[in-house]
């Protein structure tokens, strides 16, 4: 069954939004019908975010048994935003475990076969029946195949193609576009050995470096109410060497803070086996040497920024969420397909940002079209106005904003200068058609 949606009303957007309706109504109305264009959720103008369109990683089926089972260990969650990348990469470090037979460094050497080139199986159960048997698996979890390359990401991706309503809200059920890389783009992907020796102990670790504070602390409990539910599961199919998977949690915050340091030392501490984290790339970098250099697996479920694509890592760093290259592919072709020759960008200025940015340029200009903007902002910034004035010079025949929660701010800016999307063509990727626009969405980066 297609993934459906809760959508909610963020705050930020709505307050933003607010102050817009005198200036973005109608010059021939009166007030009355000003009132009657408005909708009743405080004052935000209706259909000011009409025809907005963006992408986000999407599995294509999640069910809704898997759904009701992340809620009952969290009944607080709305949504299973990379719930489902979160389980697999629990359910991917444990059969990598089982066949190395061993909790310590060696189980690294072993993930990239879990997810390729075996026997299909898609529960623990049934490829731990398969690996006890000695029969090479090829595990397609939850979020879908991942087929990781030599360097620990997968080489396909899943993308839902969004757009906003009349009524300021996305469209259920979207539209679903696939995008991999080439056979010879990954043969020609290196493998990366692992480096470095740690013993086990005989007892699988895992710990947690996901948001509880932070910018991204909205997409927190759908992964880590998945994350203890892949343990739970674990522990019930008779754990690891005969004892329970151990979980210890850990805030990431984001990188106004030394958070996810303070929570990387504790964990390591600890003896732990893996880290399931960060979602932040930024996040993941200011802790991915301190992790590799200890001979821990790191295991993100949600970073996707270029940056990390090809990182010393020491072969102990994965994602199971589809890198920046995909999207900007699926990106720029709607943005093509739509019409349009000339693109303007917004772009956060950090590793997830600026490399969603190139990706998207480059295969924009592939298309035939023309980038004649492209600013990197500082997201701490006070106001927008002299970023969203250029833009606004460049006279571009779409805009596409590659944001997090500043994103509505932004997006505010533009609606007051007359670029908003009922002026022309705007596109977003995850954080700002979600949480920065209004919905509780994916924004995992």
């Amino acid at each position: 069954m297609t993934r459906r949606f809760r959508l909610w009303r963020l705050l930020a957007l709505l307050g933003a939004l607010s102050l817009l309706a005198a200036a973005c109504g109608d010059d021939d109305d009166d007030g009355g019908d000003d009132q009657a264009a408005q909708e009743d959720d405080g004052g935000s103008e209706a259909g000011a975010l009409e025809g907005m369109r963006g992408t986000t990683p999407l599995p294509e089926t999640v069910p809704d048994e898997f759904r009701s089972r992340v809620e009952e260990i969290d009944p607080e969650v709305d949504d299973i935003n990379y719930a489902a990348e979160s389980y697999d990469a629990v359910v991917t470090i444990a059969l990598a475990a089982q066949i190395a037979d061993s909790d310590g460094i060696e189980l690294a050497s072993e993930i990239n076969g879990v997810t390729r080139d075996g026997e299909k199986c898609t529960t623990y159960e049934d490829c731990l029946e398969l690996v006890e048997a000695g029969t090479d698996i090829d595990y397609d979890g939850l979020s879908g195949p991942m087929e990781f390359a030599g360097n620990g990401e997968p080489t396909l991706g899943n993308y839902g193609l969004l757009e906003f309503g009349a009524d300021n809200r996305l469209l259920e059920d979207p539209d679903t576009q696939s995008a991999e890389f080439t056979a010879e783009e990954v043969a020609a992907i290196p493998d990366v050995p692992v480096e470095g020796t740690r013993a086990g102990d005989g007892v699988l670790k895992l710990g947690s470096l996901l948001p509880e504070t932070g910018t991204l602390s909205f997409l927190g409990p759908p992964m880590i109410a998945a994350t203890k539910l892949g343990v739970q599961d674990l522990n019930e199919a008779g754990g690891f060497n005969g004892q329970d998977v151990q979980l210890t949690e850990g805030d990431s915050g984001d990188t106004s803070t030394d958070t996810a340091n303070s929570t990387v030392d504790r964990e390591l501490s600890e003896n732990v086996d893996a880290i399931v984290g960060a979602a932040s790339s930024a996040v993941t970098l200011t802790v991915i040497d301190k992790i590799a250099n200890a001979g821990v697996v790191m295991f993100s479920p949600a970073n996707t920024s270029a940056a990390l694509t090809d990182y010393p890592d020491k072969g102990l760093y994965f994602r199971d969420a589809p890198p920046d290259a995909l999207q900007g592919e699926v990106l720029a072709g709607m943005i093509a397909d739509d019409g349009n020759s000339t693109l303007a960008l917004m772009v956060l200025n950090d590793p997830y940002g600026t490399g969603l940015a190139d990706a998207v340029v480059e295969n924009f200009e592939a298309s035939g079209g023309e980038v004649v903007e492209r600013i990197e902002y500082d997201p701490q910034a006070s106001t927008f106005d002299a970023e969203v004035q250029r833009i606004a010079d460049a006279d571009p025949d779409a805009i596409a904003l590659i944001t997090f929660e500043e994103g509505s701010r932004i997006l505010a800016t533009m609606v007051e200068s007359g670029i908003g999307p009922r002026d022309l063509a705007v596109y977003g990727v995850d954080g700002n058609m979600g949480n920065a626009l209004g919905q509780d969405f994916d924004a995992g980066k």
